[in-house]
């Protein structure tokens, strides 16, 4: 099971899925965190690093005095879970609850309904 993660270090995981190359430096995460206005100090991005990887999303290689971290968790393995945990939590796993809420709760621009609609047809025509 994927285990929950802060805002904080859901940030800084969006900035490692984020990043096009396998590895990650920890100068990239704090540019990174100071270009979209969340810079943080060096020591508090060191215990969530650390928190990431004791929670198994983050592995670190240890490259001369520098880390290289590498994902363990996809972006989509981690919204799969979070998804199917808020699923679970508040529609009681109804996804049909999710999606009548959506759309009677006039939450989708008429763009995302269609393509929600499109998303639909394609399922049923693959089962």
């Amino acid at each position: 099971m994927i285990q929950q993660i802060s805002d904080a270090e859901l940030e800084i995981m969006k900035i490692i899925w984020g990043n096009q190359s396998k590895v990650t430096l920890f100068p990239y995460i704090m540019d990174e965190l100071a270009a979209r206005g969340k810079s943080c100090q060096k020591n508090t991005l060191i215990v969530l690093l650390s928190r990431l990887m004791n929670k198994g999303f983050l592995s670190a290689k240890k490259i001369g005095r520098r880390n290289e971290y590498t994902t363990l968790i996809s972006e989509m393995e981690y919204q799969t879970a979070q998804t199917k945990n808020f699923l679970n939590k508040i529609y009681e796993g109804s996804a049909k609850g999710l999606v009548s809420n959506l759309i009677m709760g006039d939450l989708l621009a008429d763009e995302e309904y269609e393509e929600l609609k499109g998303l639909l047809e394609k399922g049923k025509e693959q089962s």
